[in-house]
């Protein structure tokens, strides 16, 4: 089944799906591009995954709920890890950093660490969850454009093996704390290399006129290697660092950044002798939230970063043969996460609403929305819905998934297919919620967020609870002794 793509546009008082979204022959079908491997529907039409079932499920926990595939997820990392050391073995080698920001709780910290992968974060509270499974500090990088001097002193303390630096004040923080503590900070430097990828304004983080990063032009970049190579014994260059945004198709935008980033890379070396040992190609790998969109696969990926990079580097060592190749690393998230999780609701309301010109437009509320989901909201994101508790042998029709809250833009799937007896009490399940969902959750309207469930080997178990009335107002001051307005 397929939704609905940014960017088409429906005429005035249409209530018809878009012309793109065609009548399914078979509207319960589970496509498997869009779910965690492990998803299938039995007979009877109930969704099963990691063989349980979706009844089972909402029976336990409730819902709404994020059900997380951890086989999917470990398959997934492994598929990074294993296809990218193949990729670069005849190279610099090759590093990748599972980007905690698209999801991270201390049981899928745990399950990087195992996997073998490194971890990105960026914030102390992400750091504190990685402290708290004794992820080795020399296997994560710690970015964000504005940490704290609190944050870079956790960072430095715990023994974080790269540090993104972001700012010419963040340089000064860092030597200040490396002073203060008596040791050399191992950093990166993020570069913006004008490089725009094609993907929504609010996650192109390539191009110059946003917040991250030292400006490749005007030698803003260059000139911030040379001041850490002017503080030897407070800072240790490892590199540099782009990342050109997110939910990203192909490796063109790839090629543009590399070209530009490793012509900052010989420029150093040629004119500060200094040969950095690594080069960070972010993340931004696109998954599939609907059947318009075809991601590469991570061993597809490898291949063509790995091309790429040896392209680039060429160049390098044909001016220089004893030019060393950096070691390259990469930082997926959503690629991992995404497909790994659906959400799981309940239908509470079904509303056949008249639009005119004899157009009706069905809108099914479920419990949760955009406090659990506000990518729609936010960058018009796109997501597929299916029935999951049972079979239907009703015609199809279009119908908009609506969350809850008190918001007109409170969509969870703005046009997909569903059986037309779609009814209160359904279940439904929307695939590819792995990523910057939990992550990007709010208490919006004083809703609890929901709990995410790992399923594995018949066996499902609570990795973050759902929060409770009592934790919303755990964080209220009781002000009644207070002094009162008159």
């Amino acid at each position: 089944m397929r939704s609905h793509e940014a960017g088409v546009l429906h005429a005035p008082g249409y209530g018809g799906p878009p012309i793109y979204l065609p009548s399914p022959a078979d509207v319960m079908e589970v496509l498997p591009t869009l779910w965690a491997r492990t998803v299938t529907r039995r007979p009877d039409g109930v969704l099963e995954v990691g063989g349980v079932d979706v009844e089972t499920l909402a029976r336990e926990f409730g819902t709404a709920a994020y059900v997380l595939d951890e086989l999917d997820f470990r398959t997934r990392a492994r598929a990074f890890k294993q296809a990218y050391a193949a990729a670069f073995a005849d190279a610099g080698g090759a590093d990748v950093y599972y980007a905690g920001k698209a999801f991270l709780c201390t049981t899928v910290a745990r399950w990087v660490l195992e996997e073998g992968l490194s971890l990105d974060v960026c914030t102390g509270g992400e750091l504190a969850v990685a402290q708290r499974v004794g992820f080795p500090g020399e296997r994560i990088g710690f970015h964000g454009n504005n940490k704290s001097v609190a944050e870079l002193r956790q960072a430095l303390t715990y023994g974080v093996g790269r540090i993104v630096v972001d700012s010419h004040d963040e340089l000064d923080r860092l030597l200040a704390l490396t002073s203060e503590l008596g040791v050399c900070a191992p950093v990166m430097l993020r570069v913006t290399v004008g490089v725009e990828a094609h993907t929504h304004e609010f996650i192109a983080t390539g191009h110059e006129d946003q917040k991250f990063g030292f400006a490749l032009a005007g030698e803003v970049a260059f000139e911030a290697a040379r001041r850490v190579l002017d503080h030897p014994g407070q800072l240790r260059l490892l590199g540099l660092h782009s990342h050109i945004g997110s939910q990203i198709f192909d490796t063109s935008g790839f090629e543009v950044a590399a070209a530009r980033l490793v012509g900052l890379h010989a420029k150093i070396a040629a004119d500060l002798g200094y040969h950095a040992p690594e080069i960070d190609l972010g993340g931004g790998y696109g998954i599939a939230y609907t059947s318009q969109h075809t991601p590469l696969s991570p061993a597809g990926l490898a291949e063509q970063m790995s091309h790429i990079v040896a392209t680039e580097f060429k160049r390098v060592t044909d001016a220089d043969p004893t030019a060393p190749v950096p070691r390259v690393s990469i930082e997926p998230g959503r690629a991992i996460v995404g497909p790994s999780a659906f959400t799981l609701y309940e239908v509470g309301t079904v509303k056949p609403v008249r639009l005119g010109d004899g157009h009706t437009r069905t809108y099914v509320s479920v419990d949760g929305g955009m406090s659990d989901n506000p990518r729609p909201a936010l960058y018009e994101a796109d997501y597929s819905v299916t029935l999951a508790n049972r079979h239907s042998d009703a015609p199809p029709i279009v119908v908009r998934v609506v969350g809850k809250h008190c918001e007109s833009g409170d969509i969870v799937v703005l046009d997909e297919w569903l059986p037309a007896d779609v009814r209160p009490g359904d279940l439904l399940a929307v695939p590819g919620t792995g990523a910057y969902c939990r992550s990007l959750s709010s208490q919006y309207n004083h809703t609890p967020r929901p709990p995410v469930v790992a399923v594995a080997d018949g066996r499902a178990r609570v990795i973050v609870r759902r929060e409770t009335i009592e934790d919303l107002l755990a964080l209220d001051v009781d002000d009644t002794d207070g002094a009162h307005a008159g």
